[in-house]
C-alpha cells in the first residue's frame, strides 16, 4: 500500500468514527450529518450514503428515526466512548469491520489514525490524546496483503479459493475452501472457510497461506452462519467447537474486578462471593483455550465445574509446573 493510499485509508477511517459518534448521538438528520464529519467541505449525498453502508455491512446496528428525522442505533446499542484532545467523542474503533470494508492491509498505522483524529477535533496537529486503546496490530507483508486482498474479493463474491496451507506445526496441505469471513485476533488475521475437501468448517491464518488463486466454484454462505456469532465463545475469536461447554471459575477478590472488566465470550452470569470475590460462568467453544486464559490468573482463580475442565487445568498446570522442577 502506498502512502498515498494510507493516507486516504487514515482519513476515511477518521471520517467512520465522527459518523459513528454522530449516530450514537442520535440527534442528526442526513444533511445535519454531512455538517458534522466536516463544515467546511462536508462530503456529497452518495459519499455519505457510502460511509453508512460500509457501517452498516461492518454490523453497526444504526437505523433512520422517522419520527424524529435523525440517525441513531437500535434501542439498546450504544459505543463506547473515548474522550480525545479537545473534549471530541469518538465511537470505540471496531477494526475488525472497518478494515475489512476498507481492504488492503489492515494493518495500516494506528498511530497515523490517532493523530489524524486529533487534528480533526480541535484543527492542531500537535494534540495529544487523553486516552491510549491498545490494540493488536495486524502486519502483513507485500505478498500476504495481497493475499488477503485476493481472498476478502472472494468472500465478497462468494467465489471459491484454492490454496497451500501451512499449520502450526509446519505441516503443508492442499486447501479448497469457501471463505466465510475474517476474525483479527492476537495481532494476526484468521479466515473462516467452509473446507469443502473435508466437508467442515475450518479457519485459517492468512500468514500461512501461499499460492492462492481463484476456483471456478461459486458458493452460498449459511444463513445459520454469522462471523460474531462464530467468534462470541471464542477467548481469541478463532476457536470452535461443535458443542459449547459451560464452565465456572472462582476468582479472588484480588482479580475479581479485572476478571468481570474481560468480556472474552458473550455468555457469562456473575455472581457475588465472600470477601469481595466473585464466581463467573462462561459458556465457551473450546475448554483448552479457556483453561489456558483462566491460568493467566495464577492461584487467583480456580475453575470449579465441570470435572472434566478442572481435570484438563490440572494436567496443563503440572506439566507447567514440571518446566520449572530445575
Amino acid at each position: 500500500m502506498t502512502r498515498e493510499m494510507r493516507r486516504m485509508a487514515t482519513a476515511k477511517i477518521a471520517l467512520l468514527l465522527r459518523l459513528l459518534a454522530a449516530i450514537d448521538e442520535g440527534r442528526y438528520g442526513f444533511e445535519e450529518l454531512k455538517a458534522h464529519l466536516d463544515d467546511e467541505r462536508p462530503p456529497s449525498t452518495r459519499t455519505l450514503r457510502r460511509y453508512l453502508a460500509t457501517l452498516a455491512e461492518s454490523g453497526f446496528p444504526w437505523l433512520y428515526d422517522r419520527a424524529s428525522g435523525t440517525y441513531r442505533f437500535e434501542s439498546g446499542y450504544s459505543l463506547r466512548r473515548l474522550e480525545l484532545s479537545g473534549n471530541e467523542l469518538f465511537g470505540l474503533l471496531a477494526l475488525r469491520g472497518i478494515a475489512a470494508s476498507l481492504g488492503g492491509n489492515i494493518g495500516a498505522s494506528i498511530g497515523e489514525v490517532t493523530e489524524k483524529l486529533a487534528h480533526l477535533s480541535d484543527g492542531s496537529a500537535t494534540a495529544k490524546p487523553a486516552v491510549r486503546v491498545h490494540l493488536s496490530d495486524p502486519q502483513l507483508d507485500p505478498e500476504r496483503a495481497a493475499i488477503f486482498e485476493l481472498l476478502q474479493r472472494a468472500q465478497r463474491e462468494h467465489q471459491s479459493v484454492r490454496f497451500e496451507y501451512v499449520d502450526k506445526n509446519a505441516k503443508r496441505s492442499t486447501r479448497h475452501v469457501d471463505p466465510y469471513g475474517f476474525v483479527v485476533s492476537g495481532g494476526r488475521i484468521y479466515a473462516v472457510t467452509h473446507d469443502r475437501l473435508r466437508g467442515d468448517r475450518r479457519v485459517f491464518a492468512v500468514d500461512g497461506i501461499a499460492n492462492v488463486r481463484l476456483a471456478p466454484q461459486r458458493f452460498t454462505v449459511p444463513d445459520d452462519f454469522d462471523i460474531e456469532a462464530f467468534a462470541t465463545r471464542s477467548v481469541s475469536g478463532i476457536m470452535h467447537g461443535d458443542q459449547a461447554t459451560r464452565v465456572t471459575v472462582r476468582f479472588s477478590a484480588l482479580v475479581a474486578r479485572a476478571a468481570q472488566a474481560e468480556r472474552i465470550v458473550r455468555e457469562r452470569t456473575i455472581e457475588e462471593g465472600p470477601a469481595g470475590g466473585v464466581t463467573i460462568a462462561y459458556t465457551v467453544a473450546d475448554p483448552a483455550e479457556f483453561v489456558r486464559w483462566v491460568l493467566k490468573f495464577g492461584g487467583e482463580a480456580e475453575i470449579v465445574a465441570p470435572p472434566e475442565v478442572r481435570a484438563l487445568a490440572r494436567e496443563i498446570a503440572s506439566s507447567v509446573a514440571a518446566l520449572y522442577k530445575s
